[in-house]
Formats: structure tokens, C-alpha cells, sequence
């Protein structure tokens, strides 16, 4: 199984808050959350990790060749290019991940590893397309709202709430089908990954919702603390 980062928007957020490093590389817990995740995915099987980072912070391609020079990330692949948006990052990471099983995730995604483990364990398992991410933990400025069924089936990606009960995780676990998908969307003119999203559903793929207890995102300064005292916390 494969798993994919991306890492290559401008976390201008962050920035203009005064958080002074790229966002690859901020800590939480002493560990810059880049490298948490290649650790994650390594200790989940990860056959490779195919990351995107942009061009507009060279510390991060940096920080990264220097890593993997030094023994980390054997199985890193590294992509340089700046994107508009997420799903055009996903679009350059996707020659790379047409021939196995993948999970996708954008680098400030914070979760329990135990969760996590669940989670790939799941979808490993499971016979359907796709497995998504939820939470019930609604701290986010623009949730996208997850329908589902009572088996958990996905049913649709809502941009307000229709009666659902959880939101997106923004970790994306997918069989290569679904590659066909972002083909199509990237040619009619498509952006943002849920609009991906919307489209795996039009497209009849089964998808199914995998609940997490809590997922956080790191888009503001304030963030940073979040994220550390969820992680060190038993809630």
C-alpha cells in the first residue's frame, strides 16, 4: 500500500500570524509534522510515501533531501511543483499511485495513531472503493458535511449540514479506480478536493465513512497548542 502527503499550500495563515517556518515543518510535540506522518505510514506498511512540496518554501525541499540523505524516508519520493489548489497537488502525485492501494492526507491532519491504525486496518479489509475519514468533532471553518447510511456507506459530501452527523477527516484512503475520477475532473475545469469528492459519488464508487474520534487541522497559530494537548491528552 501506498500513502501520499500534501505539503505544498502557502500556510499563509500561519505566516501572517507570526509562525516564522513553513508549515511542513512545524512541531507539534517536538516533531515537525511532516516527519510525523512519513513515521505514521512507515509503521502502518507503507510501501512508499509520495509527497508534494511547493516551490515557494525551498526550506522544506530542503529540510526533506537532507533527511533522506541521512538514512530517514528510504522510501520517500519527493515532487517539487506549486499547485492551486489541493486537488491539482493530488493530480501530480497520482502518477505515482495508479497501481496500488493509497491513503491520501494534506500535511496538517492531526489524529491519534491508534486511530489511524484502525482505520488502514479497515480499508485493508474492506471490498469497497474508497474508505473516508470522519469525526463528529467539528472545529473547522468550512466542515464539509459527510452523508451517510446506517452501514456507514457514504451518500453524499454536503457544503452545510443535511441532517449528517459527521464531517471530513481530509485523510483519504482509495483504491487506483479512483484515479479515473481526477482525470475527469481535472479536464472539465474542477477544483478542491471535495468537489473530488462529490465526484467519486457520481461516479458510482462505494465509499464507506471510517469514524475517528477527533481530527484536527493546523491552519492557525492557535492551532499548534490545540493539536499538542489533544495528542497528549486521554480524551
Amino acid at each position: 500500500m501506498k500513502f501520499a502527503i500534501i505539503a505544498a499550500g502557502e500556510g499563509s495563515r500561519l505566516a501572517q500570524e507570526g509562525v516564522a517556518l513553513p508549515k511542513p515543518l512545524v512541531s507539534i510535540g517536538g516533531e515537525p509534522m511532516i516527519e510525523r506522518l512519513v513515521r505514521i505510514f512507515n509503521a502502518n506498511g507503507a510501501d512508499e510515501v509520495v509527497i508534494i512540496v511547493n516551490t515557494l518554501h525551498p526550506q522544506t525541499e530542503a529540510h526533506l533531501r537532507r533527511r533522506i540523505s541521512e538514512g530517514w524516508g528510504s522510501n520517500v519520493r519527493l515532487v517539487v511543483k506549486s499547485t492551486p489548489s489541493s486537488m491539482h497537488s493530488f493530480h501530480e502525485l497520482s502518477a505515482y499511485l495508479q497501481d496500488a492501494p493509497f491513503c491520501l492526507t494534506t500535511v496538517d491532519t492531526i489524529f491519534r495513531e491508534e486511530d489511524f491504525s484502525r482505520y488502514i486496518s479497515a480499508f485493508q479489509d474492506s471490498e469497497a472503493d474508497g474508505m473516508m475519514a470522519v469525526t463528529d468533532f467539528v472545529d473547522d471553518e468550512k466542515p464539509l458535511w459527510v452523508g451517510t447510511d446506517e452501514q456507514m456507506n457514504i451518500t453524499g459530501f454536503h457544503d452545510s449540514c443535511q441532517g449528517d452527523t459527521y464531517i471530513s477527516g481530509g485523510i483519504y484512503c482509495l483504491k487506483p479506480k479512483a484515479i479515473s475520477t481526477l482525470h475527469r475532473c481535472m479536464a472539465e475545469g474542477r477544483s478542491r478536493m471535495r468537489n473530488f469528492q462529490r465526484a467519486l459519488v457520481e461516479d458510482g464508487l462505494q465509499l464507506r465513512a471510517y469514524r475517528f474520534g477527533k481530527i484536527l487541522d493546523v491552519d492557525h497559530a492557535g492551532d499548534i497548542e490545540k493539536a499538542e494537548a489533544f495528542l497528549a491528552s486521554a480524551d
